[in-house]
Formats: C-alpha cells, sequence, structure tokens
C-alpha cells in the first residue's frame, strides 16, 4: 500500500533538523490511485516553503520507486482548521484554543482547550448567564476514548 511507503518516507524525513517538529497526520488516496493527499503538521509554523520540500521528497521517491502511475497528483498540506483533530500532538498544538468535542454518546462540549494529559484533554466552558447573576465555568475532563470528533473553532 502506497500510505505505508509515503508514512516510511516521512518517518526518515522528520528526523532530519528541518522537519523535526512535523508529523504526519493522515494520508489519503483516490480510488483511481492517481492522486494522493498528504496532510502534515508541525509543533511550530508549518510555512509553504517546508511544505513545497517535504512533497519534492516525497515525489522523489514517488518517481525513483515508480510507486504512483506516471499522471499523478500529489497535494501536501497542513489538514486546515475545520478538520478534525486526530493525534495528541494537534490538541497540544491548540491549547488556548476555543474547541468543539462531540462525544461518543452524541453529547457535544464547546469551550476553551486548556489542557492535554496522558488520558485526555480539559475544556473550560464559558459562563452564561444574565447580567447581574453570576454563573460559574464548568471544567470538563474528558477522555480521548470517549472523543469522537473534536475542531478547532476560529472566532472573528
Amino acid at each position: 500500500m502506497i500510505e505505508h511507503k509515503i508514512a516510511g518516507v516521512l518517518e526518515k524525513l522528520f528526523v532530519e533538523e528541518e522537519f523535526v517538529d512535523c508529523f504526519l497526520v493522515e494520508i489519503k488516496e483516490s480510488q483511481d490511485g492517481r492522486k494522493l493527499e498528504v496532510f502534515i503538521e508541525a509543533d511550530t509554523t508549518l510555512t509553504l516553503g517546508r511544505c513545497q520540500r517535504i512533497s519534492r521528497r516525497i515525489e522523489k521517491e514517488i518517481e525513483e520507486n515508480r510507486w504512483m502511475p506516471e499522471a499523478y497528483l500529489l497535494e501536501v498540506s497542513s489538514p486546515g482548521v475545520g478538520n478534525p483533530l486526530v493525534l495528541k500532538r494537534q490538541y497540544v498544538k491548540n491549547i488556548g484554543r476555543m474547541i468543539e468535542i462531540v462525544m461518543t454518546d452524541g453529547e457535544s462540549k464547546k469551550g476553551k482547550l486548556t489542557e492535554v494529559i496522558e488520558e485526555g484533554v480539559t475544556v473550560v466552558e464559558a459562563a452564561h448567564g444574565k447580567a447581574k447573576k453570576k454563573v460559574e465555568e464548568k471544567i470538563y475532563t474528558i477522555n480521548f476514548d470517549q472523543i469522537k470528533t473534536a475542531k478547532i473553532k476560529v472566532s472573528f
């Protein structure tokens, strides 16, 4: 499977100094095998230039080893803010941001991601109430195995 081959290429690449803070999130191959999408993240800033250099390294391996048809499309990018978080490292990177979590039981929690621990995350839900009434914020600790989807919410 090409996903495993590309993951192996990235594993070797991500030990190099320039890319040591990068990590693989997901690889998607089209049904016809002509398009490959590689989603990566970094603990620091993931620039367009870094994505381009990673893409060139992947292309080199694909072409030297003939892993894909001659005419193929390779896209290397970050998953984007609207995509669900899938790795613990993504949660850590987003501490301090607003998050919406849909739990496996269907319940939804929205609030500020304040902490990531080994087994899960802590979310602080903003206090809601009438103007003169003091309402305390709610703090939730949610285990990773209870999370169905988690997305960062962008506020403008």
